[in-house]
């Protein structure tokens, strides 16, 4: 008896405190993303909403924006998914060798975070800082830097947790075209070497039930069609909303999630929601 009761107490000191969820959003701590930065992909395994965020890749989102607004990505397949990894589509040959008319982007693998980005800080460890702009979730040099800095800001970058956007690309960093990819999961090896500027904000479970392949023998899952919110005829039109990063519930969220994870925490681990009606 007494050993067990000893057990029992050491066990409740190692144990992770229980956290409970907050309350549920107001209306305040939700925001309308932009419906010039959503991208609305209907998919052979349902539908995708993306939001793009120009503030980190201004380059790469004017051509996603471009190429679906020309119809380039209706039709285009799935041609290379790894259960663990991603998603890749985009390419007008589905097969991977093939790119737009377009000429090939420079690298956008980092940016410049000012005061005014928008980033709200999730955590802040060996002298960097973690957290979001908008939905996507991004790592950056610590705001101190910007003190010693010629223009005042600090270098930062998309981080790749599941549902991110990226650009693919050769072993040239500037020959990112037209095909992008989707993550399944979290891969924080592409850090800084693939652009990110987007993320998935709905639909995750369709990237996650898409046939996987490297790459996928006779695909079938495609975009069916890929359009800017904004072009969207408004009778047809998804309303879509999102959790302000900016917010109180999220804050208290973040705070949940950092206290049960503990020294493991990422900012995988935090999840935005969103609502598409």
């Amino acid at each position: 008896m007494r050993s067990t009761l000893l057990l029992a107490v050491l066990l409740s000191a190692v144990a992770p405190a229980a956290t409970a969820k907050p309350a549920a959003p107001t209306a305040a701590d939700w925001r309308a993303p932009d419906p010039r930065d959503v991208l609305v992909i209907d998919t052979s395994k349902g539908r995708v909403v993306v939001e793009l965020v120009p503030e980190v890749a201004p380059g790469h989102v004017e051509r996603l924006k471009v190429l679906a607004g020309k119809g380039a990505y209706d039709g285009r397949a799935f041609f290379r998914v790894i259960d663990r990894f991603m998603a890749q589509t985009g390419d007008p040959q589905d097969t991977g060798e093939g790119a737009s008319d377009l000429p090939n982007l420079k690298a956008e693998f980092t940016f410049r975070r000012d005061a005014a980005s928008g980033f709200v800080v999730a955590a802040s460890p060996w002298g960097t800082e973690e957290g979001f702009i908008k939905a996507l979730p991004v790592v950056s040099q610590a705001w101190s830097w910007s003190e010693m800095t010629q223009d005042g800001k600090v270098a930062a970058w998309g981080s790749y947790c599941p549902g991110v956007v990226g650009m693919a690309r050769d072993e040239n960093p500037d020959s990112a075209n037209s095909q992008f990819f989707l993550m399944r999961q979290p891969y924080l090896s592409l850090d800084k070497r693939y652009t990110a500027f987007g993320r998935v904000i709905s639909g995750l479970e369709a990237i996650r039930a898409i046939k996987t392949g490297e790459p996928v023998a006779a695909p079938q899952d495609r975009m069916d069609r890929v359009r800017v919110l904004a072009d969207i005829p408004a009778a047809e039109r998804p309303t879509v909303r999102v959790i302000d990063p900016a917010g109180p519930w999220f804050k208290a969220e973040i705070q949940r999630v950092r206290k049960q994870k503990g020294a493991d925490f990422s900012l995988c681990d935090v999840n935005i929601p969103a609502e598409v009606n």
